[in-house]
C-alpha cells in the first residue's frame, strides 16, 4: 500500500523532465518524468530500495537518504521539511488542550484555539486587520477589522480554505478569479504542509473541497507542501472595489496556529481601506452603544419615571 512518503515521492518523480538529468527521451518512455531507477541512480541508492519507498514497504528511510533524495528532487527548504516530516524524521507536534466549550467530535467546532492571551491580544488590535486558524484553516479568532476583509460566512469555526473556495467559484471577472484561485492553491499547500496525515478532519476536507476546486485537487493531487509567509492578495472592500493588500503570516501557539494580518504602503489603496474600515467600525460601534443607551432610557425603573428611582440619567 502506496503511503504519504511514497506519495509525495511519486509526484515529485514526475515533475523531473529527463533532458535535465541527462536521460533519454525517445518514444519507448511511458512516464511523465523520471523512471524509478532513474531517481535511485541520482540519488545513490538501489532501484530496488527506492521501489520499496515509493510502494510503502519502507517507511522510515535514513536521514541520509531522504538529504539525498531532497537533492535529487531539488527541493527547497519547505520541500525538504516535508519529505522529512513524512518520514518519520521529526517528532510529532504537541496538542495544545482544547479550548473550553469546544467539541470533540473532529468537526470544526472542535477546532483547538490559541491561548487566552493570543486571543486578547488580536482583539485588542484595531489599526490592522487580523485573523488566527489552526493548521486546517480553521479560524478560531478575528478581529473587528479582519471580520470586515474575510468573505462574508468566515466565523469562528467556519474554514477560511472553503469560503475561499466559495469565493473563487463566485467571482465573474477573469482577472479577479485567477488571483482568488491562486489563493486557493497557495493554501491548499499550506494546508498539506502543516496538516498531519490521517487526521479525520484532514480527511473530511480533502473530501469536501476536492468535490467543490478543480484548483484544489491539482494542487493536492501534485503534492505541493510550502507554508504562508507573505504575499500581495487583492481583496474586495466597497466602495474601493478590488484592493491589493500585503499579508504576512506568521506561526504562533508552537506551530499549532497561524496569524495573517493585512495592510498597506502609507498613501496606498489598501491603507486608505484600512481606515476607511476603522472609521465605519467605529460608526457602527457608536450606533450600537447609542441604540443600547436608547433601549435602557426607556425603561421606566431607570430613567427617572417612577418615584423609587434613584438613578440619574444624564
Amino acid at each position: 500500500m502506496t503511503t504519504d512518503l511514497g506519495a509525495y515521492l511519486r509526484a515529485r518523480r514526475d515533475r523531473l523532465r529527463p533532458e535535465d538529468h541527462g536521460f533519454e527521451t525517445g518514444r519507448g518512455r511511458r512516464v511523465r518524468g523520471l523512471r524509478r531507477q532513474e531517481v535511485a541512480q541520482l540519488a545513490g541508492i538501489s532501484a530496488d530500495y527506492y521501489l520499496r519507498l515509493e510502494q510503502g514497504k519502507d517507511r522510515r528511510p535514513s536521514a541520509q537518504v531522504l538529504a539525498s533524495l531532497a537533492r535529487t528532487f531539488g527541493l527547497d527548504a519547505d520541500g525538504r521539511e516535508h519529505l522529512f516530516r513524512l518520514a518519520g524524521q521529526v517528532g510529532p507536534r504537541p496538542h495544545p488542550p482544547v479550548s473550553p466549550g469546544a467539541g470533540t467530535d473532529g468537526g470544526p467546532e472542535a477546532v483547538r484555539g490559541p491561548s487566552v492571551d493570543l486571543a486578547s491580544m488580536l482583539s485588542s488590535w484595531s489599526t490592522i486587520p487580523a485573523y488566527v486558524v489552526d493548521r486546517h484553516h480553521d479560524l478560531v479568532a478575528v478581529n473587528d477589522l479582519g471580520r470586515m476583509l474575510l468573505p462574508a460566512r468566515c466565523e469562528p469555526g467556519s474554514n477560511v480554505l472553503e469560503e475561499v473556495v466559495r469565493r473563487a467559484a463566485r467571482e465573474t471577472d477573469e482577472r479577479h478569479r485567477a488571483a482568488w484561485e491562486r489563493t486557493v492553491a497557495d493554501m491548499t499547500a499550506a494546508l498539506r504542509f502543516h496538516a498531519d496525515p490521517g487526521e479525520p478532519r484532514l480527511d473530511e476536507l480533502v473530501g469536501i473541497l476536492s468535490q467543490r476546486s478543480q484548483t484544489f485537487r491539482r494542487v493536492w493531487a501534485d503534492h505541493e507542501a510550502r507554508p504562508l509567509r507573505e504575499g500581495w492578495a487583492p481583496v474586495e472592500v466597497e466602495p474601493f472595489g478590488s484592493v491589493t493588500f500585503r499579508w504576512q503570516t506568521l506561526a504562533v501557539s508552537g506551530g499549532e496556529h497561524f496569524l495573517s494580518s493585512f495592510s498597506g504602503p502609507p498613501g496606498s489603496a489598501a491603507a486608505a481601506a484600512v481606515e476607511y474600515l476603522r472609521a465605519r467600525h467605529q460608526v457602527e460601534v457608536r450606533l450600537r452603544e447609542d441604540a443600547i443607551l436608547d433601549a435602557w432610557r426607556s425603561v421606566p425603573s431607570w430613567s427617572g419615571e417612577t418615584e423609587s428611582s434613584n438613578v440619574s440619567v444624564p
